[in-house]
């Protein structure tokens, strides 16, 4: 009898005779082994994250990237996901959930302690899947000390605009129409849209008068769209990633940008305003603000894994997080700290007016990506004095929204009216 084959009857007898108890020892030995966690931060927002995560107890193995929706398909298709993946927006892991691949968080995660618009997309028709360990806002402009903008339409000499990020250049671009959407709009054609239902098309009215406006900003100054086009959002690497508004192009005052921007401003003051009045085609009201969300999913259903997810998302868990700056949370029970900025970002998140997840974060990511590439178009015809062809750009975006399944069975609106929503501290 060979060596190999004499270890493998004496496992099997070990096995028979223990009545199971190696099989105890090797499920003791998977719950030793640290969470593996995929997250969007990297540099200090990593390591404020990483400081939270410690102080939750539970071993831990963060991987930070910026490319997290490539790295995280990698590893689902190699049949190694992390236990716990933090993405932006819900629409790819709702493709996931699908799939099956996600554990139900329902006996983890609080639903009553987030509020509106964020339980609406909690869930699918059937499980809670995932939760916001993180919030943003949107629909605001930063700007310069001693740069306060005039409630009017910016020209294009004033825009701070970046259009590169790894693994999802073009993303700022999106924010631009969808932020005019919503103000042009309102809450319901915006939302009608970002869910792909019928009656608000790509090639509708809503979508190409707005996409038109931003066009006509760009027009203004072709050379400035060349150079945002070939510009990374969070600034220029060889000044330190100072941000857009401190490393950019020269004479530019002015950031459409969330809330998670000052990260890269290193303590740079600066002012914040709607975007509302500023848009391009305006002045127009603030009919609402656009607000997105870092959501956690549990692709395990490892013991430790469903324990960090729970302490993450409660309420204690989130206030060690909103602790840091630029950090906000969904879960309503943690109060914001006071500060000018912080103040402001935390009206807005939970205040009486209407609140809209980011569009293309609810949409099939194919679609999503179709966006992105089809905003970096426009600006790169623009720039080179050509017609960007907006219509035809949309069309081909509407039969890519017919060809993918749509999320609004799953999620009931990306808008709430309520007054109770995020908070957090800055």
């Amino acid at each position: 009898m060979t060596r190999p084959f004499k270890l493998l009857v004496f496992l099997v007898v070990l096995l028979l005779v223990s009545g199971g108890s190696l099989v105890a020892v090797w499920a003791q030995r998977d719950d030793e082994n640290p969470v593996t966690i995929l997250g969007p931060w990297t540099d200090t927002e990593e390591e404020h994250f990483e400081a939270v995560l410690r102080e939750l107890g539970i071993p831990f193995d963060y991987q930070g990237t910026a490319a997290q929706r490539e790295v995280l398909l990698s590893k689902v298709q190699a049949g190694e996901p992390p236990d716990i993946a933090i993405m932006p927006g819900v629409g790819e892991l709702a493709e996931y959930a699908g799939q099956r691949l996600l554990q139900p968080l329902d006996d983890l995660v609080d639903e009553d302690e987030y509020g509106s618009p964020w339980q609406s997309v909690s869930r699918t028709s059937d499980y809670v899947y995932w939760v916001p360990v993180k919030a943003d806002l949107k629909s605001i402009v930063w700007y310069r000390p001693g740069n306060k903008p005039a409630a009017a339409p910016a020209p294009m000499e004033s825009w701070c605009i970046g259009m590169g990020d790894a693994g999802a250049s073009g993303w700022p671009g999106s924010d631009w129409i969808e932020d005019l959407v919503l103000q042009r709009e309102g809450p319901d054609i915006y939302g009608k849209w970002a869910l792909g239902d019928e009656r608000v098309p790509w090639t509708g009215d809503a979508v190409r008068t707005a996409w038109e406006a931003w066009a006509g900003l760009l027009r203004q100054n072709r050379k400035a769209t060349g150079h945002a086009l070939r510009t990374d959002r969070r600034g220029d690497p060889d000044e330190d990633r100072n941000g857009l508004l401190f490393s950019g192009r020269g004479g530019c005052t002015l950031e459409h940008q969330g809330s998670f921007a000052p990260a890269f401003y290193n303590e740079h003051p600066v002012g914040l305003a709607d975007s509302a009045p500023l848009l391009p085609g305006g002045p127009y009201q603030v009919r609402a603000h656009e607000v997105t969300g870092d959501f956690a999913a549990l692709f395990s259903d490892r013991a430790p894994a469903r324990k960090l997810i729970e302490k993450l998302a409660s309420a204690e868990g989130q206030r060690k997080w909103a602790e840091f700056p630029d950090v906000f949370s969904a879960n309503r029970l943690v109060q914001p700290k006071s500060g000018r900025i912080g103040d402001a970002i935390a009206a807005r998140l939970t205040g009486r007016g209407p609140r809209c997840l980011d569009a293309s974060d609810v949409m099939p990511p194919a679609l999503r990506d179709a966006f992105y590439e089809a905003t970096l178009l426009t600006m790169a015809r623009i720039a080179a004095g050509e017609d960007p062809d907006i219509p035809h750009l949309l069309a081909d975006l509407q039969n890519i929204k017919r060809s993918q399944p749509t999320n609004s069975a799953s999620l009931r609106t990306v808008c709430s009216s309520a007054s109770k929503g995020a908070r957090g501290s800055a």
